[in-house]
């Protein structure tokens, strides 16, 4: 029988007061316990309080199957997560789109190709396109660009051959820089022309008679002076034509009395006269040479000196000078600011620089004469032309050229020769 592991006890004398007698007294019931369930803890593998959590527990993802049973008992699920929770035997079909048609057959993944570019293959292909640089490198935000798009580039077929390098080089073509600027209009003034002009009321079909009066008073008048100019214009040319016709019948008054005198063989004493008065120009001497050099000089120095006069004045009056270019400035403003408000203005009235060979067509007449005027509107005829207004209206805001329209346009001259190839021959022998 081992030695026993419990402490001493003395029940007939439960306390004594010497040192001695403590251990008797002492109760470690609940050490050596403890003690002994470590070691057994030892024994089985290690103490537990000192494992890790993954050792000692697992995580159950999958969940009791009695558990589900029992509760698809009491809740059923829904007819709509049943038919999705079935899987059938055939695979489900692909929507992408394919090069060939095939018999069928689905091939794998793997096998399947792909439309889209993989990232290595962008990579290649944008360091052939920009070379070493980078996209960041090329594309500038700020500044003016450095190269036009839309410009003609030059293919290597027009590139100057070196053998005629004596030759001058073709120059590119430009664009005009007016071609940026605003049109000019034809109207007297330089007036801002709008697109559409409104109609004057006298001109309706059914006007007041007040504004149909004094318009058709207008019209009468400009009719009036135009018959007036015509007809000034006609004795201002035969009058013309009378006096070519009369310097043509002294010309040959003329021509004929030389001829008679040169063929009689003398001349009259006044020619001779007026020959021998003509002489040739003497060279200057060195001395008025020098006199003119001087001359030059002092009047070149005096212009200078008014020059640097002029000058000092202007520095002096600075900002008188600034104050009136800004008022000058503010003049022009107002100036174009009136010549671009919408008024009415007459398009009849043109400047005398014309742009274009060509007379302006004459605007056609939009009044109706006294017996054109209907009681009905029924009885009224539809006039005018928007396309003919339209095309005089771009003619006189200048955006348009005045031409005539070509009735017959040039042919191509072709000359025909007759070659002499026919006259090589050889006789054969």
């Amino acid at each position: 029988m081992g030695p026993s592991k419990e402490a001493p006890q003395q029940h007939k004398q439960p306390s004594r007061k010497g040192k001695k007698a403590w251990r008797k007294n002492v109760d470690v019931t609940d050490v050596q316990a403890g003690l002994e369930d470590v070691r057994q803890e030892v024994i089985k593998g290690g103490i537990i309080a000192e494992k890790p959590s993954d050792s000692l527990f697992t995580l159950d993802t999958k969940g009791s199957e009695a558990i589900q049973k029992s509760y698809n008992k009491i809740h059923k699920p829904l007819k709509a997560d049943q038919i999705l929770a079935e899987r059938s035997a055939t695979p489900a079909i692909d929507g992408r789109k394919r090069s060939a048609v095939t018999d069928g057959v689905l091939q794998p993944s793997t096998k399947r190709r792909k439309n889209s570019v993989s990232s290595r293959e962008y990579e290649r292909l944008r360091e052939v396109a920009y070379g070493s640089q980078t996209v960041k490198d090329i594309i500038k935000n700020d500044g003016a660009p450095d190269h036009d798009p839309w410009a003609v580039k030059r293919s290597e077929a027009d590139e100057q051959d070196p053998k005629f390098s004596y030759l001058d080089k073709t120059k590119p073509i430009k664009a005009p820089t007016t071609l940026k600027e605003a049109p000019v209009s034809l109207i007297a003034g330089s007036r801002n022309v709008p697109a559409v002009t409104a109609p004057k009321s006298g001109t309706s079909y059914n006007p007041t008679f007040q504004e149909w009066d004094a318009l058709l008073v207008a019209e009468g008048q400009r009719e009036v002076e135009a018959e007036k100019k015509r007809r000034r214009e006609a004795e201002l040319e035969q009058k013309r034509l009378d006096r070519i016709a009369a310097a043509e019948t002294e010309r040959e008054t003329d021509i004929q009395t030389e001829d008679e005198s040169a063929w009689e063989g003398f001349e009259s004493d006044n020619e001779g006269a007026e020959r021998l008065k003509k002489r040739r120009p003497e060279r200057k001497t060195p001395a008025e040479r020098n006199k003119v050099k001087r001359r030059k000089e002092a009047e070149r120095r005096e212009k200078w000196e008014k020059q640097m006069k002029e000058r000092e004045k202007q520095q002096r009056r600075i900002g008188e000078i600034a104050r009136q270019m800004k008022n000058e400035a503010k003049a022009r403003a107002l100036v174009k600011a009136e010549l671009e408000k919408p008024e009415e203005v007459d398009d009849r009235v043109l400047r005398r620089r014309r742009f274009g060979k060509d007379a302006l067509p004459e605007p056609p007449l939009e009044l109706i004469l006294p017996e054109e005027l209907q009681d009905s509107l029924r009885l009224l005829k539809p006039e005018g032309n928007l396309l003919k207004d339209r095309f005089r209206n771009i003619l006189v805001s200048g955006k348009m050229e005045t031409r005539k329209p070509i009735q017959q346009p040039k042919k191509k001259r072709v000359s025909y020769t007759e070659k002499w190839s026919y006259k090589d021959w050889d006789l054969v022998t």
